[in-house]
């Protein structure tokens, strides 16, 4: 149990629980994924009804197949507000970092900074989905009379728990805008980015989306998915109980390929898959591309009930704009057939936006004990946070899409 001592958190406590395995499955996703919020605006994509990244198999799954741990440099220390009954009304999925990988939103300048000043960066607390670029809520509260309360109880306790643990920080990465705006309030340091995403505009299939880009781009687009299946190759999609290990082995093999190519070590091992796949099949969706009867390259994506996720890829071979094909249209293609609002197609890509993806802003907050450190930090992120919202204006600017006609007079 950890005291928020000084904040109005009505009739509530806030404990600290060591494995998600602690909260069960059922009191969890209740907090993290309420059946009845409404669907998020398109252009807006911060209010995701059922997010799959924050659901107790994704994260139980982490933790069993040790993606995550203290090994890992993701500690597990979730944050859980009760009332005096014992109701679980809010989670958290916190970790306490002694590294900055796997998080997306980079802060080593300011570990290297601090460290070179004195200090000690390390450990951290870190409240996200490890691994994952997506936004999110991360102030997980469940629907009732708590709701304001429960969100302070959990900021209270991460306050707390930064402070009985030594770390340097508090880092809430790819939340809602919403909770920017509100932990804003709490004088958190705010930062922002951007990532591409496809918002579907009522199209009815790929072909209602070419129809409004321009010329030039459509015949780019139908160009590339042909030369990208030119060698032979089809592609089929996996999804539900149709996954089988079999599949898994051939996915593992493509993102162990890109993961060593990129970063050295992948992130999540093989376990990790197979847990998914047992747990929650209906929210996953492979695409694998094959030539002569044996699987090429795959993505993996997930399933929401606004969005659709694209998360890892891998190839074995070679091929001219297969990448595009399996990550970015096929997602499209899905995304059309199953009315999703969107495709989330990861971090960074600014190419994505010549194939239909558009920019949006993503979020952070950070709270820094060391005032020194905040204060240079949030110079940094006033000029940061201008430099993010002068490119959302240029990457509008160079979108695909057809120009209205101007009117006549």
């Amino acid at each position: 149990m950890i005291d928020p001592s000084g904040e109005d958190v009505a009739d509530l406590s806030v404990r600290v629980v060591s494995t998600i395995a602690a909260v069960a499955a059922e009191t969890w996703d209740r907090c993290a994924n309420p059946v009845s919020l409404e669907p998020s605006d398109p252009s807006e994509p911060r209010g995701e009804r059922h997010n799959p990244f924050l659901s107790h198999a994704f994260l139980s799954a982490l933790e069993e197949a040790g993606c995550t741990g203290p090994r890992a440099g993701w500690q597990p220390v979730h944050v859980v507000v009760e009332t005096a009954n014992g109701d679980v009304v809010g989670v958290a999925p916190t970790y306490i970092k002694s590294h900055s990988q796997g998080e997306y939103v980079f802060d080593q300048g300011w570990a290297d900074a601090y460290e070179r000043a004195g200090g000690h960066y390390y450990p951290k607390i870190q409240v996200a989905v490890p691994f994952t670029p997506v936004t999110g809520r991360r102030l997980l509260v469940a629907e009732g009379p708590f709701g304001d309360a429960a969100a302070t109880a959990l900021c209270a306790g991460l306050d707390a728990l930064r402070t009985q643990v030594k770390a340097s920080s508090i880092h809430l990465t790819f939340l809602t805008k919403p909770e920017w705006d509100m932990l804003g309030e709490r004088d958190y340091l705010q930062r922002t980015d951007q990532q591409f995403h496809f918002i579907n505009d009522g199209y009815a299939d790929f072909e209602t989306f070419l129809a409004a880009l321009a010329s030039r781009k459509r015949k780019m687009i139908r160009r590339e998915r042909k030369d990208a299946l030119a060698n032979g190759i089809t592609i089929e999609h996996v999804t539900g109980r149709d996954l089988t290990e079999a599949h898994w082995d051939a996915f593992y093999r493509f993102y162990m390929d890109t993961g060593a190519r990129k970063w050295g070590r992948p992130y999540l091992n093989r376990k990790f898959f197979s847990l998914i796949g047992q747990s929650m099949p209906e929210r996953v969706l492979l695409v694998l591309a094959k030539r002569e009867n044996r699987y090429i390259a795959g993505a993996i994506n997930f399933i929401g009930d606004d969005a659709l996720y694209g998360r890892n890829w891998g190839a074995v071979e070679e091929h001219p704009f297969l990448h595009f094909e399996v990550c970015y249209y096929q997602a499209i293609d899905f995304a059309l057939s199953r009315g999703l609002a969107r495709v989330e197609a990861g971090a960074q890509g600014e190419h994505k936006l010549a194939r239909g993806y558009r920019a949006v802003p993503t979020y952070s907050a950070h709270h820094i004990a060391d005032r020194r450190l905040a204060q240079a930090v949030s110079d940094y992120l006033e000029r940061e946070r201008a430099y993010a919202a002068d490119a959302l204006e240029a990457y509008a600017e160079h979108a695909p899409f057809r120009r209205p006609e101007p009117e006549q007079e």
